[in-house]
């Protein structure tokens, strides 16, 4: 079977008879369990822990020579471009 999520990916689910074969799988296996819904409450939750003081999503128009410095120092640019900024407004207060 093939559900089809919001953004268009499409998941293919197994059907009744490879669910019961999947479930007989587990069942037989004395090194895993299916976990309970109490279980399943106990574990982390997925994704990033919140923040105390979560940031703001802005548009900022930046020079060209700007952004391509801190793009090209890799992956978290515009959190190194927060932090430049708080380092000034640090020094100014």
């Amino acid at each position: 079977m093939h559900v089809k999520s919001k953004s268009g990916r499409v998941f293919d689910l197994p059907s009744p008879e490879e669910d019961e074969r999947i479930r007989a799988g587990i069942a037989a296996d004395p090194d895993t369990h299916e976990l309970s819904g109490e279980e399943m409450a106990r574990l982390r939750p997925l994704g990033r822990p919140k923040a105390e003081l979560a940031k703001q999503a802005i548009s900022i128009r930046l020079s060209p020579e700007v952004l391509a410095y801190f793009k090209a120092s890799g992956p978290g640019w515009q959190t190194r471009i927060d932090a430049v900024l708080r380092e000034y407004v640090a020094a100014r207060r």
